[in-house]
């Protein structure tokens, strides 16, 4: 029996949290596929979303440079970022590398293939979908607001998000992956923006009641202002069961020491304060709890710690 055998994890997210939780699972011996969300239309990906009809390629990238596996001089190209020039300024090379090869190939998702390929990525990495598409979110007060960059400006409570145009069709790799895999991860991020992008599609939600293996959902350890302030870890687990209905989350895992001192007065500047978790109500919702220190302490921003996240996870198995 090889290492790799019955050691499919499959990893869901966008955002900043998804390549850290990547970047400390890569170097354990499973099979590791990563469902990335395609809805940013934000900066350097919103320019090349509106100029060329693309799918959003920066998480990609980020995803893309978390699993690569090349010189580090390579990697500082891919990740370059434009400071001037006339429509560069902005840009960086890999969201222009990844525009490139979809025109090349013809196809965004071949696009990622051939790229990673040639960045000697360690595991698979899916597109949400294969299709230009747009988040939007209904606001508590009835109010719609269009485009995944413009949903927390808005500063209120958001009821729900949705995609257009529909109908938004999953790629059949990435449903294929969350059933068959023996542990499906959803990353922490942006719940509305990052997180539920890739959730609410039907076919998404339907994958994760049938997978086989343990789903498993990395809470954030800060509340963001315009999409979860006040919001506790069950406040977290409720949206996506509004969304994507009940049964699809198995197990939390939870941040459980204190957060004090000046990075407590940081996120306080931004109107973010820890994640409580509520363990009655989470337990009531019939999920495991799994409490740990996962955060990196020597870290100025709060930011999930690469190696604790991964060894846990891995433990999971």
């Amino acid at each position: 029996m090889s290492l790799n055998q019955g050691r499919d994890v499959v990893v869901i997210g966008g955002g900043t949290g998804m390549p850290v939780l990547l970047r400390g699972l890569r170097d354990f011996p499973i099979d590791l596929s990563a469902i990335v969300t395609v809805a940013d239309d934000g900066g350097s990906s919103g320019r090349l979303r509106s100029e060329m009809a693309m799918p959003a390629p920066g998480d990609i990238r980020n995803v893309i440079a978390a699993l690569s596996d090349v010189e580090p001089m390579l990697m500082n190209l891919f990740q370059h970022r434009f400071k001037q020039g006339n429509g560069l300024s902005g840009h960086s090379m890999g969201n222009l590398l990844l525009a490139a090869m979809t025109s090349v190939t013809g196809d965004f998702y071949n696009g990622i293939k051939e790229i990673s390929r040639v960045l000697n990525v360690k595991g698979k990495i899916y597109p949400i979908a294969n299709q230009n598409m747009f988040l939007h979110a209904e606001m508590a007060d009835g109010e719609i607001i269009s485009g995944e960059s413009n949903i927390p400006l808005a500063n209120k409570k958001i009821k729900r998000v949705f995609l257009k145009p529909e109908p938004v069709l999953p790629l059949p790799e990435a449903i294929s992956a969350i059933e068959n895999a023996d542990l499906v991860v959803i990353a922490p991020g942006s719940l509305y923006t990052s997180t539920l992008p890739n959730l609410i599609l039907p076919q998404i939600g339907d994958a994760l009641r049938h997978a086989k293996g343990k789903v498993v959902y990395v809470c954030n350890v800060m509340t963001q202002e315009g999409e979860t302030t006040g919001y506790s870890a069950a406040d977290h687990v409720q949206a996506i069961t509004n969304h994507v209905g009940e049964g699809c989350i198995h197990s939390i895992i939870v941040h459980n020491k204190p957060i004090h001192g000046p990075v407590r007065k940081l996120y306080a500047e931004e109107n973010a304060e820890p994640v409580i978790y509520d363990t009655d109500r989470l337990i009531d919702m019939g999920l495991e709890i799994i409490e740990a220190d996962i955060i990196d302490h020597s870290k100025q921003m709060l930011r999930h710690d690469t190696d604790k996240i991964a060894k846990l996870l891995f433990s999971l198995l």
